[in-house]
């Protein structure tokens, strides 16, 4: 049975797993920023107030989050507890001996961090370094990358090549043979990838900043 502090607390979770305020969530939704204002959830005559599935919608697409995803937040409610994810410095995710074929973490060579946001068993965290990154993500900055995600035009993503290459940037166009990558900075150069050449792409879920 669905309870209505349980499907606004998904809301909150899902905001919160992606880096967002429930206000933030609502805009990169394209919904007014006051929609999932706590004071609205209940209207002055204490009549309970839902989030319409138009809405939920528009979130779980503007996020990349699938329904399961929204599920699994209505269904742990207050009992969810953050998680410890594998954690490895930008630079060192080039290496030889952190990834396995599929692009999940192995070794133990890993560090950890907390974060409460995601149902995907295999997500794993870069810490960014230098300024190639700017203004979106700074030196210091860390990202959450989902392995199992489904990646789509307009992701941030992160690209390991063949060759030891790796990388964030927005994913532009992908298409059977090639990706075209969007650079955040500026002053770096789009790039083109053939897909033969591409070891791995996952797709960014959160940053903390």
């Amino acid at each position: 049975m669905l309870k209505h502090g349980d499907v606004w607390k998904a809301v909150d979770k899902l905001a919160m797993a992606y880096g967002l305020s429930a206000s933030g969530l609502a805009r990169k939704a394209g919904l007014d920023p006051t929609t999932f204002n706590k004071s609205k959830r209940v209207t002055r005559e204490g009549k309970l107030r839902w989030p319409s599935t138009e809405s939920i919608s528009k979130i779980l697409r503007a996020t990349g989050a699938d329904l399961q995803e929204f599920v699994a937040y209505i269904e742990n409610g207050d009992k969810s507890a953050p998680r410890n994810v594998p954690l490895i410095g930008f630079a060192q995710a080039g290496s030889q001996g952190y990834f396995d074929d599929a692009g999940y973490p192995t070794g133990g060579s890993w560090d950890e961090i907390s974060f409460p946001g995601t149902t995907d068993s295999h997500a794993f965290a870069l810490e960014i370094s230098g300024d190639s990154m700017e203004p979106v993500y700074r030196d210091g900055d860390t990202v959450v990358v989902s392995p199992e995600g489904d990646v789509r035009r307009g992701d941030r993503v992160v690209v390991k090549t063949k060759d030891g290459e790796v990388m964030a940037k927005v994913l532009k166009r992908k298409s059977a043979q090639r990706i075209e990558l969007s650079s955040f900075n500026a002053a770096h150069q789009d790039r083109e990838i053939m897909l033969v050449d591409v070891e791995w792409i996952a797709r960014i879920i959160w940053a903390a900043q």
